[in-house]
């Protein structure tokens, strides 16, 4: 990806040439009567906006050959210094200026895509649209916190009041993520639904959430073509629902051969075994498919890059938290596949 900036500059020369030593005296009287001369200050003009611009093709997300995911504290200059491709990013990246976003996808270290992070089966109470007085008299969607993630709490997804806090209206989450200039949206607990059927044999559950999916992307690209679509994990539903594969982008899969269920070892290799065949589905529609694996070990962030990359996928591995911009050695992204350092796999 080359980057390519715009410079503008505004040459002013109209009081010079006009004699004066370059100012012009105006009278300003004091209070004394005198009348003194004030330089008037040379005209500046605010730097042009950086514009927005959204991917067009599917043959933008095509080029990606890595990727970076963090979600607490994420710092856009420092983000973009570094030669991802892809970035996946909490809103928070964007701080308070709608300029943030649109000028990281043209920084320092190259042209990126920007995916903003988004729960939508959860909801979170540390985002703008929550209430407090729903721990006291909960609203009809909002159901039980999770035991896991302190903050997080299941919500009925399929209900228009939770929807139309997703998207739907300026103040809807994907409609902010749309105005601040990002890419696309990378969508997190889509596999809540598996919650549904299992605690209460919903079982138009899995069909609602693939819905709820296809409808914020229809939306989306309503207002930007192009728009990427990135459900993470729930794989499943692309085999289920072929207007859900049609639909989305790709998406993210975590655990697949690290950190299932404990972080730092390797996921179980029958389970793996059966994500691996539903993911070469994915690849064979040609969707980008990311993976996102946690441990600190060189030998296993080795084998995780590796095994991904054999058939197809774009991999990454980091800490759970995902609070920090991790590049893993070896494996930094101004380095083509061929350069990657797979030793440590042997050591």
């Amino acid at each position: 990806m080359k980057r390519i900036h715009s410079v503008f500059m505004l040459l002013v020369a109209v009081l010079v040439a006009c004699g004066g030593g370059g100012e012009t005296a105006v009278s300003t009287s004091l209070s004394a009567g005198v009348s003194t001369p004030t330089a008037i200050p040379t005209p500046t003009t605010k730097p042009a906006p950086t514009p927005i611009i959204f991917s067009k093709t599917d043959e933008d997300w095509a080029t990606v050959e890595n990727f970076t995911y963090q979600l607490q504290r994420p710092n856009a200059q420092r983000i973009g210094k570094t030669a991802f491709d892809l970035v996946v990013v909490s809103i928070s990246a964007a701080g308070s200026s709608p300029e943030t976003i649109p000028a990281l996808k043209q920084s320092e270290g190259g042209d990126k895509l920007i995916l903003c992070y988004m729960s939508i089966g959860e909801a979170e109470d540390y985002r703008w649209y929550w209430q407090s007085e729903w721990k006291e008299n909960p609203p009809a969607w909002l159901d039980e916190p999770n035991p896991v993630w302190a903050g997080d709490y299941k919500v009925r997804y399929w209900m228009p009041e939770w929807q139309e806090i997703i998207y739907g209206t300026p103040e809807s989450y994907l409609d902010q993520i749309i105005a601040l200039g990002f890419d696309g949206v990378y969508m997190d607990i889509v596999d809540g639904y598996q919650f549904y059927e299992e605690r209460d044999g919903r079982t138009t559950a899995a069909r609602e959430m693939a819905d709820f999916v296809i409808a914020i992307a229809e939306y989306a690209r309503e207002r930007h073509p192009g728009f990427g679509i990135f459900p993470q994990n729930a794989e499943e539903l692309g085999i289920l629902f072929p207007d859900y594969l049609e639909t989305v982008t790709g998406m993210g899969v975590e655990d697949l051969y690290y950190g299932y269920p404990r972080d730092h070892e390797p996921s179980p290799a029958d389970w793996t075994a059966a994500r691996e065949a539903t993911l070469d589905q994915w690849i064979a529609a040609d969707k980008l498919v990311l993976t996102i694996d946690y441990s600190a070990k060189a030998d296993q962030i080795a084998d995780a890059y590796q095994r991904a990359l054999v058939r197809g996928y774009v991999p990454y591995v980091t800490d759970r938290s995902l609070g920090r911009l991790r590049v893993n050695p070896g494996f930094e992204p101004e380095k083509t596949h061929a350069e990657y350092d797979f030793s440590a796999v042997n050591e």
